[in-house]
């Protein structure tokens, strides 16, 4: 059997989008990925479905597998002609071991290939606003392991020369050894009133950072309960944090926000808040699925030259219409005549992906406001196709209905509960850590309320933002005893996103 390959890829210190694209690259032709502690699991996303995903990192602050058995992990799995990605945080070739794991595959035969990442001293250092060099501070920075390899009687640092000779030095793995570090380089002749910064999870919404001196910075990290993973940086370029902070003076940092939208529409609201500072814990509440049948929209389809309109309310229902439309063989020729209404611009824009520029794009983003558009179009005796989710509002098919038009409206998708609720964002609720929940559509309230019960829910939201996307949605939140906080007068989400961020301010 032909050998496989080993790429050892940094995969960065925490976000996601730090690792590079020849990172990216290799996962997606993975069979094999081998992954730490330290690299983000999102990242795991970008591996094919059927690629094999070994955890080989900490359980309960103790290694799951020692680095002899990842070792052998790795020439097992090459020599069996796999491809085998070593996703480690960081990069493999800064304190990341990846040079005992190169040797074990250089001894072995197995060929390697090393993708560089962005180590954690640059990323947690650029994140906490602290340049590593500045000309105006210092031309020299060191990164020096904070715990030196078991069994060591003594140090094998050069304390005096790392404490008088080097402007910035950038410890890794040191909070448990802190104070002793600390006070190693006062003995050797730093100023004890040199800055220090302690940066825990690094360049993540979770990112912490502590300043204070060498001689005090112990203190305070016993006192703050600092634990590890954490790097630290000594040097006076810590000074420049208070003007160069960046990641934690975002408009929604430190704020943990619940979505509630079906988790595969969920990614772009959650990047809109992400990108403003927010921890972001993604709660699906609805899953959208296949109608029981599809006969009915299959009748409308099979007659679709004979409408003159059709109305899509959602990106939802132009996915599943438009889908549907494929799997029959057809296409959007098939429209002929018909005309397309989108409610909203996000609707408009997934009519766009297939090639059609809506013919109307109603002013009022809401059911009522197709309605007014219609009454003033002559609607009588027109052809309407609607095809939307089951239980949805029925005011649209019925106010078309009264002014004289013909309305098919066959169910397209079925709004049903997801199989579980996401733990982590319960546990949240239930820690009173949370500082919004955003609603995006009244099924989102719903069938929240149905999992947990509208008066356990009620308990778990006090004190918590309600964020809702427009009055038809804030109508089920009262309805279910909640009091909606805040509601954009534009409904779309990077109108709720703007609104969420003002209400915090002057929170």
């Amino acid at each position: 059997m032909p050998s496989g390959i080993v790429y050892l890829v940094g995969a960065g210190p925490g976000d996601p989008g730090l690792i590079t694209l020849r990172g990216v690259e290799c996962l997606q032709r993975a069979q094999v990925v081998i992954y730490d502690y330290l690299a983000n699991e999102q990242l795991l996303n970008h591996a094919p479905q059927d690629a094999e995903r070994i955890y080989a990192g900490k359980i309960g602050g103790r290694h799951n597998q020692d680095q002899e058995e990842i070792n052998r992990l790795l020439v097992e799995k090459a020599l069996a002609g796999k491809i085998v990605i070593r996703l480690k945080g960081g990069d493999p070739f800064v304190f990341g071991r990846g040079g005992e794991e190169c040797e074990a595959l250089a001894s072995a035969g197995v060929p390697f290939e090393v993708v560089p990442g962005v180590t954690a001293a640059v990323g947690a250092a650029a994140y906490a606003g602290i340049p590593l060099t500045h000309r105006d501070y210092t031309a020299s920075v060191a990164f020096v392991t904070g715990q030196e390899g078991k069994g060591k009687d003594s140090s094998t640092v050069d304390w005096e020369c790392l404490s008088s000779g080097i402007g910035t030095v950038v410890f890794y793995m040191g909070i448990t050894t802190l104070r002793r570090n600390m006070q190693r380089m006062i003995d050797s002749g730093r100023s004890a009133q040199t800055p220090v910064a302690l940066v825990r999870w690094a360049t993540t919404p979770g990112q912490q950072v502590l300043t204070g001196t060498l001689a005090d910075i112990a203190d305070k990290a016993e006192t703050a309960g600092f634990k590890p993973p954490a790097i630290t940086i000594v040097g006076e370029v810590v000074n420049l944090r208070d003007q160069l902070r960046w990641f934690d003076n975002r408009p929604l940092s430190n704020r943990r926000i619940i979505v509630t939208r079906a988790s595969d529409q969920a990614g772009d609201f959650s990047s809109m808040l992400a990108v403003r500072g927010a921890t972001v814990l993604e709660c699906p509440t609805i899953k959208l699925v296949e109608p029981y049948s599809w006969l009915e929209l299959d009748s409308a389809i099979d007659k679709l030259m004979d409408y003159d309109w059709l109305v899509l309310t959602s990106s939802n229902a132009v996915r599943f219409f438009f889908e549907r439309l494929g799997a029959l063989g057809l296409d959007t020729r098939s429209l002929g005549k018909c005309k397309v209404c989108a409610v909203g611009p996000k609707t408009a824009d997934a009519i766009m992906t297939y090639g059609i520029r809506p013919d109307l794009v109603p002013s009022d983003y809401r059911a009522e406001g197709i309605v007014a558009e219609f009454s003033h179009l002559g609607i009588s005796g027109k052809n309407v196709l609607f095809p939307h989710v089951d239980r949805a509002r029925d005011l649209i098919p019925q106010k078309l209905k009264e002014m004289g038009a013909h309305v098919s409206s066959p169910v397209a998708y079925r709004n049903v509960l997801p199989e579980r609720l996401c733990p982590e964002a319960i546990f949240a609720l239930e820690k009173r850590c949370v500082d919004c929940i955003t609603f995006t559509s009244s099924s989102t309230v719903l069938n929240l309320s149905k999992v947990l019960d509208a008066d356990l829910l009620a308990d778990m939201l006090k004190g918590v933002a309600v964020a809702s996307i427009g009055p038809a949605t804030s109508r089920s939140c009262r309805e279910i005893g909640l009091k909606v906080d805040i509601e954009p007068a534009e409904y779309t989400l990077s109108a709720l996103t703007e609104a969420i961020e003002k209400h915090f301010a002057t929170a």
